[in-house]
């Protein structure tokens, strides 16, 4: 059973459910797993935390088997295929974002930890430009991949207790991580005084997540545990932790609309898709609500 707060959010094989406060209108009851076992999930919503909790949740020993597909992108390196093409073309720009940020972040290449490193790509970037690389991966498949880039990464953070970074990463990691509460504490603990968190996460609140609803592509479940919005973010992590800057991630809209899209209708490119994606940037430019954010923690010193 995994406790937050007052409410309670129960793993398979627990037969009680017990309700919290009711969603805004526009999140759906229940979301399908598009991707891997076409099972459905349900969405709780946490009012105290304005977080969608995905339920029931599998368990750790489940989970990897909800990975197990080749168009799972994120866990490979592939461009066969438009949705992989746009991915990796889109990832190459957005490392060199990632890494101008950081830089500015921590003023100087410095010790970075990556959560949920994926292939490798952002932590073979940054140590071409002087940082000092480690990562944690729990995919084999992934690993291999970073492996062959002269990149080792660990399977938890655990490897790393005791240890201190000057900035750790987690691209659209954090909503994919079990005993979620534990384990902010534990990455907390791993960022050094005066250090920098760096977390990518989707809005559930975009006006993209408001237009597909059940078939948005970022509810991703069973693999998103959590889905969060800006007002969570405020409050999921320690007094020490100093919310700094949010920025936008303008291309994730455009994506997420595509891949929606081909759940909603079957088609694998749609212009309807890329005019939500912009509409959704725009719409973002008064609301403040994109469909992903870069939200950016100082720990004090």
């Amino acid at each position: 059973m995994y406790i937050w707060g007052v409410s309670h959010y129960v793993s398979r094989g627990t037969p009680e459910i017990i309700k919290v406060q009711k969603a805004p209108k526009h999140i759906p009851d229940s979301v399908k797993d598009h991707l891997v076992s076409e099972e459905i999930f349900q969405l709780q919503y946490d009012h105290e935390r304005s977080m969608l909790v995905t339920t029931p949740q599998p368990s750790k020993e489940e989970l990897p088997s909800y990975y197990e597909s080749e168009a799972y992108i994120s866990h490979t390196d592939g461009k066969k295929g438009l949705m992989p093409y746009l991915y990796q073309t889109v990832k190459k720009y957005a490392l060199s974002k990632k890494l101008r940020l950081i830089t500015i972040l921590n003023r100087k290449p410095g010790t970075l930890l990556d959560i949920g490193a994926g292939t490798g790509e952002f932590l073979k970037l940054a140590k071409q430009y002087g940082w000092e690389i480690s990562g944690v991966e729990v995919s084999e498949k992934a690993r291999a991949f970073s492996k062959q880039k002269g990149i080792d990464l660990q399977t938890s953070i655990d490897r790393y207790k005791g240890q201190q970074f000057d900035v750790i990463t987690l691209w659209h990691v954090l909503e994919h991580l079990p005993d979620l509460e534990n384990t902010i504490t534990k990455i907390e603990a791993l960022l050094r005084p005066g250090g920098s968190l760096v977390v990518a996460v989707p809005n559930f609140n975009a006006y993209d997540a408001k237009f597909y609803k059940q078939f948005w592509a970022a509810y991703d479940v069973p693999r998103h545990l959590w889905h969060f919005s800006k007002a969570s973010m405020k409050v999921l992590f320690s007094e020490e932790m100093k919310l700094e800057k949010t920025k936008p991630m303008i291309f994730d809209s455009f994506y997420v609309s595509l891949i929606s899209e081909k759940y909603r209708s079957g088609k694998t490119f749609s212009i309807l898709a890329l005019l939500i994606g912009l509409w959704s940037n725009i719409a973002a430019l008064r609301s403040k609500q994109y469909s992903s954010h870069i939200y950016c923690f100082r720990k004090a010193k």
